[in-house]
């Protein structure tokens, strides 16, 4: 089973649609299907609403690794907390997960990097995570071919494999007794008097007192329909799939121009590091002001591309912003982002894998895909309830989201059951892009 999930594969998950709910999930991915799973443990009635297919967009198609390394402060006691369950995950569903606590290092061939990686040695000392520094030569025995000053490594990290790893987890969600159904966009919410009462599907009403947005990239044009401003942009992330060859290196890692990750069809995934493309439209311009602290830092990593590679995407220039709920709506027009992935930028990071190991050599690609990364000012996500009371929010987890979606969805369960979260979550909240806090950048590596 080696292939990027789209609307070609058939409809697995098809349960009927109930007429009311506790809870209805919107979007597919990690972070929905997790929250789920969690919200059923509960003992709540929960219906999980997905477009197209369970994890078709960035839930499979990202690089697959589970780190604690280079986190965000606030975000580090989640994703330690994600790992056991991870741990525990895997115990109950078996090696076919393809979790594997294998390391994640980060190697560069400036030595200015070394700065950064003690910086993040110390903080995960403050929060018992073991990382530590790589000297020349350590970096040396892990990639003979090159040549890198400086590095980290944190071994306690992992790896699965996200186009096997989150169906398998939906399956066990439904098991828990989710209502899942896919081919099912949800057009829009109810509110009755100013109170949530439901969602309109494309498949009919459903009652509900809560909903849970966690539709990805989709998920700012979906709150935009009901008057939440959400500053939520997207970039494209393309990734590689090596046909199976020899394995010369145990931790998962990434360099300054290339990253790699070692599968369990016995090949590795590769990607162009921390290299982007973005689409620009209309949020483009919108958001523009809380995006210049990241453009400032960002900005020589990601190509700029003046709209969208193919009609309806989220942010589309003729994409609709408004619609009405009974008839059909962006969600349905295209139910998968399925980009085509930056052949050069692959190429070159192929060619550096080459290099780096190179009794390898240079990586022949049984395949290539790409898949848009939803993003937030800072690169942390939001994780809590909007301005409509019994809306919840769990997006914009900027390419963090598969290795801290289990994490992630115990805390929205626990969140929307009015239990406490087990951690500070005033880094997460709604209200941080409107309220005048000053913008405080997540990590760059």
């Amino acid at each position: 089973m080696t292939f990027v999930i789209s609307t070609a594969a058939p409809v697995t998950f098809a349960d009927p649609l109930p007429a009311a709910t506790d809870v209805v999930v919107i979007g597919g991915g990690i972070a929905g299907v997790m929250s789920a799973y969690y919200l059923a443990r509960a003992g709540r009635r929960v219906v999980l609403c997905e477009k197209g297919r369970i994890a078709a967009e960035q839930s499979s198609r990202n690089w697959g690794w589970i780190r604690q390394q280079g986190r965000d402060p606030a975000e580090l006691p989640i994703v330690t907390e994600a790992l056991r369950l991870w741990e525990e995950l895997a115990a109950q569903l078996g090696p076919e997960l393809g979790f594997t606590r294998c390391g994640v290092s980060y190697v560069s061939a400036k030595p200015a990097a070394e700065e950064g990686y003690a910086k993040w040695v110390r903080l995960a000392a403050d929060h018992g995570v073991e990382s530590r520094l790589m000297s020349r030569a350590d970096c040396a025995a892990l990639a003979p071919g090159a040549n890198w000053a400086c590095g980290v490594v944190t071994p306690s990290d992992a790896r699965a494999e996200p186009f096997v790893a989150v169906p398998m987890l939906a399956r066990l969600a439904q098991a828990a007794g989710v209502t899942i159904v896919e081919n099912c966009a949800v057009r829009g919410l109810e509110i009755a008097g100013g109170a949530l009462t439901g969602v309109i599907t494309e498949k009919g009403p459903i009652r509900a007192e809560q909903v849970l947005l966690a539709g990805g990239a989709w998920s700012s044009l979906f709150a935009r329909r009901h008057g939440i401003s959400l500053p939520q942009l997207m970039v494209r992330s393309t990734v590689g799939q090596t046909v199976p060859m020899p394995e010369m290196t145990g931790p998962s890692g990434a360099d300054d121009i290339f990253a790699w990750r070692r599968r369990l069809d016995g090949g590795y995934t590769i990607a162009p590091g921390t290299w982007h493309d973005f689409y620009i439209g209309p949020d483009a311009f919108r958001h523009f002001v809380k995006y210049i602290p990241q453009m400032r830092r960002d900005l020589t990593k990601t190509e700029m591309h003046p709209r969208a590679p193919a009609p309806g995407w989220p942010d589309g220039w003729r994409t609709p912003r408004d619609w009405a709920f009974d008839a059909r709506s962006p969600f349905e027009a295209l139910r998968v982002l399925d980009p085509e992935p930056n052949r050069l930028r692959l190429a070159e990071a192929g060619q550096a894998f080459g290099r780096a190991f190179p009794r390898l050599g240079p990586p022949k690609l049984a395949r290539a895909w790409a898949g848009m990364i939803d993003v937030m000012p800072d690169t942390v996500p939001v994780l809590d309830e909007s301005s409509i009371k019994g809306l919840w929010i769990a997006t914009g987890l900027s390419g963090h989201g598969f290795g801290i979606g289990p994490g992630v969805g115990r805390v929205m369960a626990d969140l929307m059951c009015a239990r406490p979260a087990g951690h500070d979550m005033t880094r997460f909240r709604f209200g941080r892009f409107a309220d005048g806090s000053k913008m405080d950048l997540g990590p760059t590596f």
